[in-house]
């Protein structure tokens, strides 16, 4: 994969994070739903919804913004993976109180999701720069 090809990816990963995004952010009731099912109509499950959606819409903008301006993409990349194994994790942990099939349709897209970012993350940027020197740069190996 080219880093060209790489960088096409990546933005099209940011743009669906963002819709996904904006849509818990604005209509938490229809979009809740197809993660969690009935459960996302309690107003607290909205709360929750708008920010996760919030967060997802964070990580597309920021990697879309990095993509334009020809700033590291990695760790927003590397960031959205961890999202997703967090969401994906979390939906599985839930087991029967979430529907089969919506289960089966988020851990889908997570993992997916999870894996382009990972993968991605590792071709997207040119070398690292050695000057970083945030511990949390090392623990990601950006150093």
């Amino acid at each position: 994969m080219t880093r060209v090809e790489a960088r096409d990816l990546a933005l099209s990963n940011a743009r669906g994070r963002m819709a996904i995004g904006a849509a818990l952010v604005l209509a938490p009731r229809l979009a809740g739903p197809m993660w969690i099912g009935r459960d996302a109509d309690s107003r607290a499950v909205k709360v929750l919804a708008r920010g996760l959606g919030a967060r997802d819409v964070g990580i597309g903008l920021g990697t879309a913004v990095a993509l334009d301006r020809g700033a590291p993409v990695r760790g927003w990349l590397e960031g959205g993976a961890l999202a997703d194994a967090v969401d994906l994790v979390s939906t599985l942990l839930a087991g029967n109180s979430i529907p089969p099939s919506k289960r089966r349709s988020v851990a889908l897209v997570a993992g997916a999701s999870m894996i382009a970012c990972a993968a991605l993350a590792r071709v997207v940027d040119g070398p690292p720069v050695a000057s970083v020197q945030a511990p949390e740069a090392a623990l990601t190996g950006h150093h």
